[in-house]
C-alpha cells in the first residue's frame, strides 16, 4: 500500500461495544486510516458502508436506498475490510459476494405484466418514494401525518397493484415503470 496516500477518516456506528472496539483497533493500527469519534451528517462527501451479520434482502436495499455505498458481512476478513474501505474511498461500491448476488438477482426479475389497476395513486406514490428513501413505516406516517395503520394499508395496495411481495420489489418495479 502506498504510504503517501492521505489518511481515510472513518467513523464506526456499532451497537456492540466489543465489536466497535475491535474495529477501532484494526482501523487505527492500519496505515492510512484514522478512526474518528463523531460522524457528521453535514459532510456531503461522506461514504457509508454497512458491516453487518444480516443478509436480509430488504435491509440490504433499504441501506443502499438510504445512502450506503457498500455492504459487507461481519465475517469479512480484516484484510478484505481494509481493502474495501480503500475501494469505497476510491469511488467503488464494495459488497460481499453474497450481497452482490442478491443485488444482481433483484435486477434480473422479469417485470410483471401490467394490470389494469397497476396505476398508483398520488398518495401511494408518495408512500413508496419515502420507502425508497429507506424510511420505516413509522417515519413515513410521521412525515405524511397519517397513522402507521394507514401506511400499511397503502403498502398493501401498492403490493397488490404492482404484483410484488416486498418493499424492494415494489421500489424496483415502480422505478422501471416511471
Amino acid at each position: 500500500m502506498n504510504q503517501n496516500l492521505p489518511a481515510i477518516r472513518i467513523a464506526i456506528v456499532e451497537d456492540r461495544a466489543d465489536d466497535r472496539e475491535s474495529l477501532k483497533q484494526l482501523l487505527n493500527s492500519s496505515p492510512g486510516s484514522e478512526c474518528v469519534a463523531q460522524l457528521s451528517q453535514v459532510l456531503p462527501g461522506t461514504q457509508f458502508m454497512m458491516l453487518t451479520v444480516l443478509e436480509d434482502h430488504d435491509l440490504i436495499f433499504r441501506s443502499l436506498a438510504a445512502g450506503a455505498t457498500g455492504y459487507l458481512l461481519k465475517k469479512t476478513p480484516p484484510a478484505k475490510l481494509l481493502e474495501a474501505i480503500r475501494e469505497l474511498q476510491a469511488g467503488g461500491a464494495p459488497m460481499s459476494g453474497q450481497v452482490a448476488r442478491k443485488v444482481v438477482a433483484a435486477f434480473r426479475q422479469p417485470p410483471a405484466p401490467a394490470a389494469p389497476e397497476s396505476k398508483l395513486s398520488p398518495i401511494e406514490q408518495s408512500v413508496l418514494q419515502r420507502l425508497a428513501r429507506g424510511l420505516l413505516y413509522k417515519e413515513v406516517a410521521e412525515e405524511m401525518d397519517i397513522s402507521v395503520s394507514t401506511v400499511r394499508t397503502h403498502v398493501w395496495h401498492i403490493y397488490r397493484k404492482l404484483q410484488v411481495h416486498n418493499r424492494t420489489e415494489a421500489i424496483l418495479r415502480f422505478q422501471r415503470r416511471a
